[in-house]
Protein backbone atom coordinates (compact mmCIF):
# COMPACT_ATOMS: atom_id res chain seq x y z
CA UNK A 1 0.00 0.00 0.00
CA UNK A 2 1.15 3.69 -1.13
CA UNK A 3 1.08 6.65 1.14
CA UNK A 4 1.61 10.52 -0.55
CA UNK A 5 3.52 12.40 1.93
CA UNK A 6 4.11 16.66 2.18
CA UNK A 7 7.60 16.56 2.78
CA UNK A 8 9.49 19.08 4.15
CA UNK A 9 12.75 20.54 6.00
CA UNK A 10 13.07 21.41 9.70
CA UNK A 11 16.42 21.56 11.59
CA UNK A 12 18.51 19.29 9.33
CA UNK A 13 15.78 16.90 8.74
CA UNK A 14 13.53 15.46 6.29
CA UNK A 15 9.68 15.38 7.54
CA UNK A 16 6.52 14.24 6.19
CA UNK A 17 2.73 14.19 6.75
CA UNK A 18 0.08 12.36 5.20
CA UNK A 19 -1.35 14.64 1.88
CA UNK A 20 -5.03 13.95 3.18
CA UNK A 21 -4.19 15.84 6.57
CA UNK A 22 -3.11 18.78 4.24
CA UNK A 23 -5.11 21.92 3.33
CA UNK A 24 -2.87 24.23 1.56
CA UNK A 25 0.92 25.83 1.62
CA UNK A 26 1.88 29.41 2.07
CA UNK A 27 4.42 31.57 1.49
CA UNK A 28 5.49 32.79 5.18
CA UNK A 29 4.93 36.62 5.80
CA UNK A 30 5.36 37.77 9.42
CA UNK A 31 3.08 40.81 8.75
CA UNK A 32 0.43 38.68 8.08
CA UNK A 33 0.63 36.99 11.71
CA UNK A 34 -1.00 38.55 14.67
CA UNK A 35 0.97 38.01 17.79
CA UNK A 36 -1.21 36.76 20.72
CA UNK A 37 0.06 37.85 23.97
CA UNK A 38 0.59 34.81 27.14
CA UNK A 39 0.24 31.93 23.85
CA UNK A 40 2.66 29.35 24.21
CA UNK A 41 5.85 29.74 23.02
CA UNK A 42 5.90 27.51 19.98
CA UNK A 43 2.59 29.81 18.93
CA UNK A 44 3.77 31.93 16.35
CA UNK A 45 0.36 33.69 16.09
CA UNK A 46 -2.94 33.46 14.53
CA UNK A 47 -3.06 34.21 10.63
CA UNK A 48 -6.63 35.35 8.67
CA UNK A 49 -7.29 32.59 6.17
CA UNK A 50 -10.20 33.81 3.99
CA UNK A 51 -12.04 34.67 7.31
CA UNK A 52 -10.99 31.79 8.81
CA UNK A 53 -8.96 32.24 12.14
CA UNK A 54 -6.24 29.96 12.41
CA UNK A 55 -3.15 29.71 15.08
CA UNK A 56 0.14 29.14 13.50
CA UNK A 57 2.58 27.05 15.14
CA UNK A 58 6.21 27.08 15.08
CA UNK A 59 7.15 23.40 14.30
CA UNK A 60 10.82 23.59 15.21
CA UNK A 61 10.14 25.17 19.24
CA UNK A 62 6.81 21.99 19.19
CA UNK A 63 8.94 19.47 18.84
CA UNK A 64 12.26 20.74 20.59
CA UNK A 65 14.20 21.58 18.29
CA UNK A 66 17.38 23.66 18.10
CA UNK A 67 16.34 27.27 16.67
CA UNK A 68 19.31 28.14 14.13
CA UNK A 69 18.47 31.80 14.03
CA UNK A 70 20.63 31.81 10.58
CA UNK A 71 17.74 29.79 9.02
CA UNK A 72 15.06 31.07 7.11
CA UNK A 73 11.36 30.70 7.19
CA UNK A 74 9.97 29.97 4.22
CA UNK A 75 6.88 27.71 4.56
CA UNK A 76 3.68 27.31 6.25
CA UNK A 77 1.83 23.78 6.31
CA UNK A 78 -1.97 24.14 7.07
CA UNK A 79 -3.04 21.08 7.73
CA UNK A 80 -6.69 19.67 9.08
CA UNK A 81 -6.84 18.29 12.34
CA UNK A 82 -10.66 17.13 13.34
CA UNK A 83 -12.22 19.81 11.55
CA UNK A 84 -9.67 22.47 12.96
CA UNK A 85 -7.18 23.74 10.68
CA UNK A 86 -3.41 24.65 12.11
CA UNK A 87 -0.65 26.43 10.32
CA UNK A 88 2.82 24.84 10.79
CA UNK A 89 5.93 26.52 10.36
CA UNK A 90 8.46 24.77 8.35
CA UNK A 91 11.57 25.56 6.77
CA UNK A 92 10.56 24.35 3.13
CA UNK A 93 8.07 22.47 1.66
CA UNK A 94 10.15 19.83 -0.44
CA UNK A 95 7.11 18.93 -2.31
CA UNK A 96 4.95 15.80 -2.56
CA UNK A 97 6.99 12.27 -2.36
CA UNK A 98 5.02 8.55 -2.91
CA UNK A 99 5.92 5.97 0.42
CA UNK A 100 5.63 2.21 0.10
CA UNK A 101 3.95 0.95 3.47
CA UNK A 102 6.91 -1.79 3.45
CA UNK A 103 9.40 1.31 3.71
CA UNK A 104 8.51 2.13 6.86
CA UNK A 105 10.27 1.44 10.31
CA UNK A 106 9.38 2.16 13.48
CA UNK A 107 10.91 5.12 14.84
CA UNK A 108 14.18 5.04 16.84
CA UNK A 109 15.15 7.41 19.39
CA UNK A 110 18.72 7.57 17.97
CA UNK A 111 17.38 9.44 14.17
CA UNK A 112 15.91 12.28 15.71
CA UNK A 113 15.83 14.32 19.12
CA UNK A 114 12.21 15.08 18.99
CA UNK A 115 10.06 12.88 20.86
CA UNK A 116 9.33 9.31 19.90
CA UNK A 117 5.70 9.64 20.55
CA UNK A 118 4.96 12.14 18.38
CA UNK A 119 6.58 9.84 15.29
CA UNK A 120 4.36 7.36 13.46
CA UNK A 121 7.39 5.85 11.64
CA UNK A 122 10.42 6.23 9.50
CA UNK A 123 9.83 5.74 5.56
CA UNK A 124 13.22 4.81 3.85
CA UNK A 125 14.28 5.32 0.59
CA UNK A 126 17.71 5.37 -1.39
CA UNK A 127 18.63 9.28 -0.98
CA UNK A 128 16.86 10.03 2.54
CA UNK A 129 14.92 9.12 5.72
CA UNK A 130 11.59 10.86 6.17
CA UNK A 131 10.49 11.29 9.08
CA UNK A 132 6.48 10.77 9.49
CA UNK A 133 5.09 13.01 12.21
CA UNK A 134 1.79 11.64 14.54
CA UNK A 135 0.04 14.92 14.20
CA UNK A 136 -2.62 14.08 16.60
CA UNK A 137 -0.21 13.40 19.23
CA UNK A 138 1.73 16.59 18.66
CA UNK A 139 -1.61 18.01 18.92
CA UNK A 140 -4.14 16.27 21.36
CA UNK A 141 -7.73 16.98 21.03
CA UNK A 142 -7.24 18.99 25.03
CA UNK A 143 -5.09 21.40 22.99
CA UNK A 144 -6.97 22.16 19.66
CA UNK A 145 -9.87 24.46 19.52
CA UNK A 146 -13.50 23.26 19.72
CA UNK A 147 -16.76 24.74 18.42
Amino acid sequence: MEEQLVVFNLSDETYGVNILQVERILSYQEDKITVVPGAPNYVEGVLNLRGMIIPVIDLRYRLNLPYDTDEKTVDIVVVELDGNQIGLIVDTVKGVQKISADTVEPPSPLITGVDAAYIRGIARDEVQNIILLDLPQIFPKSERATD
